[in-house]
C-alpha cells in the first residue's frame, strides 16, 4: 500500500502544474490526499505547532488534560524536522483521520475528527509512531519505515484488531502503531529518542530491522 501511494503521488506530481492550486475532480479520494501530501493543495491546510494553535479551531473544547503530551510530541516532531498540519476533511478518503507522509516528512490531521481530546491523541500518537518507525529505518530522509518491536511484544488485543482492520502486508507496522495510539507516553518517549540519538541505541531492533541497518551502514554488526 505504501509503495502504491508513493507511486500514485509521483504520478500526481508529474501531472500537476507548478505554483498553482490544482483543480481536484473529486474530493475525499487518494488523488485529493496526494495533492495535500505533496503540498500542492494548501487551501484549508494549516500548520499546527502547539496546542494553542489547535485550540483556535475548537474554542469550545477543553484540551487541557492532553496538553502536556500533545505539546511534547509536537516539540519532538519539530526537532526531528516533521511539520504537523490540520487539514479539511475534503482531502481524506472516508474514515481517514490522519496520515504521515514518509517522503515529505509532513503529518496531517483530519479537522473533522480532532474535536475530541481522546481521539486527537489517538491519531497523534498513531501517526507519530509512524514517524518513530521512519527514524528506526536509519533516517527520516528516506521513504522507508522499520518495525520497532518484535511481534510477540505487542499485546494480542492490538494484533487481533489490526488483523481485522488492515491488509496483511501493512499489519506489522500498523499493529504497533495502534498499540502506541492508545498508550500514554509511548509515542512521546520514542520521538524524544528519535530527536536526540539513533533509535536502535535505545530500542533493540528486530532481526530484520537490524539486518537492514547493518546492510545500509547505519550500525555495526
Amino acid at each position: 500500500m505504501k509503495n502504491f501511494i508513493i507511486a500514485l503521488l509521483s504520478t500526481f506530481a508529474l501531472s500537476t502544474p507548478a505554483l498553482a492550486e490544482p483543480e481536484i475532480k473529486e474530493w475525499k479520494t487518494y488523488d485529493a490526499m496526494g495533492c495535500m501530501l505533496l503540498r500542492e493543495c494548501q487551501d484549508g491546510v494549516k500548520e499546527i505547532k502547539t496546542l494553542e494553535d489547535l485550540q483556535a479551531y475548537y474554542p469550545d473544547i477543553n484540551f487541557s488534560y492532553v496538553a502536556n503530551e500533545f505539546d511534547e510530541i509536537l516539540f519532538s516532531l519539530r526537532s526531528i524536522g516533521v511539520k504537523v498540519f490540520l487539514a479539511d476533511d475534503k482531502y481524506y478518503p472516508p474514515l481517514h483521520r490522519g496520515v504521515y507522509h514518509t517522503v515529505g516528512n509532513n503529518f496531517f490531521l483530519n479537522k473533522s475528527y480532532m474535536d475530541k481530546p481522546h481521539q486527537l491523541m489517538s491519531v497523534v500518537r498513531h501517526e507519530g509512531w509512524h514517524v518513530a518507525q521512519d527514524c528506526m529505518a536509519g533516517t527520516i530522509d528516506n521513504n522507508m519505515i522499520a518495525i520497532i518491536h518484535n511481534e510477540e511484544k505487542i499485546p494480542q488485543y492490538w494484533r487481533d484488531i489490526a488483523e481485522d482492520t488492515y491488509p496483511k502486508y501493512a499489519r506489522p507496522w500498523e499493529q504497533e502503531a495502534m498499540w502506541a495510539g492508545h498508550t500514554l507516553g509511548m509515542t512521546r518517549d520514542a520521538l524524544m529518542v528519535c530527536a536526540s540519538r539513533p533509535m536502535w541505541e535505545v530500542y533493540e531492533p528486530t532481526p530484520l530491522t537490524k539486518e537492514y541497518l547493518v546492510n545500509e551502514g547505519y550500525m555495526n554488526d
